[in-house]
């Protein structure tokens, strides 16, 4: 995926995660933007406090985002949608489950780790399909778990919210501009190559002069007397005709162009 699509996915996520919380019952303890006291720790190579745990930048939680979880997983190269969907449950839950449960989704041998098998399943398979069966199994994880009793709802809003967001990126809305715009520049410029050719082939006088004189020599090996063909005014005549028809067929491809970029 393109980039833009980590920062895109990022702030789905830290709507979610929120600013610093210690609920008694979070086995996690101390979280600032989802990042625990003991990740954080991990991440510094030492011990850290409460009090660093609450100060905590959200630049230097972007780059444990991306290199603990985003890259982990390698969401830059799953499917739109479902690299947040993968994403998101990575951050909940851990990269290993994550990924863990997108391999049964695609069913493919569940080892925890994305590698070449995984990442084809992925792009095979239909994203919406995928993003909406993830959901499931990690609705399904989050119920066994002995805290449902107390986040329960708000993993539900949190997982819910998840999945409408991903359903829309692997739809193509709200995708970074620069995604967008290079799609659209990629569509555009092969449409007018197809528009340029075509025109090229109807407007040529050299391939229908050919066209007619092979014509001409068929009709000689099966008896026809074609030697008062004016094949010259044929030829005009034919031009004339198809410069119409072009006009119809580059009419058709500028509808079909402008319906595949809307």
């Amino acid at each position: 995926m393109a980039h833009d699509m980590f920062q895109t996915a990022l702030a789905a996520v830290l709507r979610h995660e929120g600013g610093f919380a210690d609920h008694p019952d979070d086995p996690g303890g101390a979280t600032m933007m989802g990042i625990t006291q003991a990740t954080l720790a991990e991440w510094r190579g030492r011990p850290v406090t409460r009090d660093e745990v609450r100060a905590l930048s959200r630049a230097e939680a972007a780059a444990i985002y991306r290199a603990r979880y985003w890259d982990r997983i390698r969401a830059d190269e799953l499917p739109a949608g479902l690299d947040l969907a993968v994403f998101d449950l990575a951050v909940n839950s851990g990269p290993g489950r994550a990924v863990r449960l997108l391999q049964r989704v695609l069913a493919v041998p569940a080892d925890g780790l994305i590698g070449p098998r995984t990442l084809a399943a992925a792009r095979a398979a239909d994203s919406a399909a995928s993003i909406r069966a993830l959901c499931a199994a990690r609705r399904a994880f989050l119920q066994s778990l002995p805290a449902h009793g107390v986040f329960g709802r708000g993993w539900a809003r949190r997982v819910a919210a998840i999945e409408a967001r991903a359903l829309a990126l692997a739809a193509g809305q709200g995708r970074p501009e620069g995604k967008r715009q290079a799609d659209k520049n990629s569509n555009s410029i092969k449409e007018k190559d197809t528009m340029e050719t075509t025109k090229t082939i109807l407007s040529s006088r050299t391939v229908w002069a050919n066209a007619v004189g092979f014509a001409a020599l068929a009709l000689s090996w099966l008896g026809f007397d074609v030697g008062g063909l004016d094949r010259d005014a044929l030829v005009e005549n034919l031009l004339q005709g198809l410069a119409g028809l072009g006009f119809v067929l580059s009419t058709i491809f500028r509808v079909i162009a402008t319906r595949r970029l809307i």
